[in-house]
């Protein structure tokens, strides 16, 4: 998970994206991929971090099902991610904090392991989960700040 939080961290600093990090690893502990969401950069609105270490992990294992892997995530996936990750065949899900406006795992959807898909996901929420929130309020505090001082 520190490897999700340091790719939230960065997509955060260094390209002014939302702070979302997630990273693939695989059944023996080797970390397939990370990465930050990358929305703004790329001008995709499939950049979110999670499809991109997705994109990342299956070039590099060269399949397109990561079946076996653990991924690990800042936030709550999207439902975009969410179905991504159960096309995917993952094995397991690490999230940090919860997403009650958009979370497609517990919060507003349950995608991953919802009865009627032919995968399910094992969840385990809650990982650094202050530490993950806090990146998130932090970036939105810091960007309100900036737009009312611009309003002025």
């Amino acid at each position: 998970m520190s490897a999700a939080v340091g790719a939230a961290r960065a997509a955060a600093l260094e390209h002014d994206e939302v702070p979302v990090g997630a990273c693939v690893v695989s059944e023996d502990g080797t970390l397939l991929a990370v990465a930050g969401n990358r929305t703004r950069t790329d001008c995709d609105p499939t950049a979110h971090a999670e499809v991109v270490a997705l994109r990342e992990a299956a070039r590099r294992v060269g399949a397109f099902r990561l079946v076996g892997t653990t991924v690990y995530s800042t936030i709550e996936p999207c439902a975009m991610c969410a179905g991504a990750l159960v096309q995917a065949r993952v094995r397991r899900l690490v999230y940090g904090a919860a997403d009650v406006k958009a979370g497609a795992v517990e919060s507003v959807f349950r995608v991953c392991d919802n009865s009627s898909l032919n995968h399910r996901i094992k969840l385990t929420p809650g990982v650094l989960e202050a530490e993950c929130r806090e990146l998130m309020q932090e970036f939105f505090r810091a960007r309100r700040q900036k737009e009312t001082m611009n309003d002025e």
